[in-house]
């Protein structure tokens, strides 16, 4: 698959060939769908707590005697009915971690990188550099980029501070290192921007025709 390669302002000055295997591939919604859930899943901290009726303070004295009160008969004020009370079945601290293997985890990473695209979804600039950090020329890229308005992931091939100070403050775009996907970026943003070097890095831990 041939796509253009276009500079900061938008104008196509070359064509790049992206390798089949990583962005040519048949989709795996399922694969893609289990990665999701992994992910969402890994990143729940499981500590919610609570305590039971023997964690609960007090409650060591039966409140009233056994028969003669014309009540209902009560072993502990710190019983699950009463307020102030034990939880039943409440949450204790656990965790929510899903295991999935590298070859699976990997081929959902092809599947939405074929999604995109397949969607004319990726753009490929010849360079991003920027010579300090300035929003509005971030603003202004992603306008010449017809990226505007919609959700925009940068795929970084090293730490660029300027670029990463330049995004910070839009709502709508967030840059990671390339090295670093994952298929909640991928599949949370509307366009993948990357720069060739990108490119290279994303084909080189996923191809599988080597």
């Amino acid at each position: 698959m041939r796509v253009p390669v276009v500079n900061m302002a938008g104008e196509t000055v070359d064509e790049i060939e992206l390798n089949d295997s990583v962005f040519g591939i048949e989709p795996s919604a399922a694969v893609m769908h289990q990665a999701l859930l992994r992910q969402l899943a890994n990143a729940r901290l499981g500590t919610a707590s609570t305590k039971t009726r023997s964690e609960v303070a007090g409650g060591g004295r039966k409140p009233w005697r056994q028969k003669g009160t014309g009540r209902a008969r009560q072993g502990s004020i710190r019983a699950t009915h009463w307020k102030g009370g034990g939880v039943t079945f409440g949450p204790k601290p656990r965790s929510y971690a899903q295991k999935m293997n590298r070859k699976m985890r990997r081929l959902a990473l092809r599947s939405a990188l074929s999604v995109k695209a397949a969607d004319e979804q990726i753009i490929v600039l010849d360079q991003l550099s920027m010579d300090a950090p300035r929003t509005r020329e971030m603003r202004n890229m992603l306008a010449s980029l017809r990226v505007g308005g919609s959700s925009a992931l940068f795929l970084l091939p090293q730490r660029n501070e300027n670029v990463e100070l330049s995004a910070r403050n839009l709502q709508q775009v967030k840059t990671v290192n390339a090295q670093m996907l994952s298929i909640r970026d991928l599949l949370g943003y509307d366009y993948i921007v990357m720069p060739r070097e990108s490119v290279e890095q994303i084909v080189g831990f996923l191809r599988t025709d080597q």
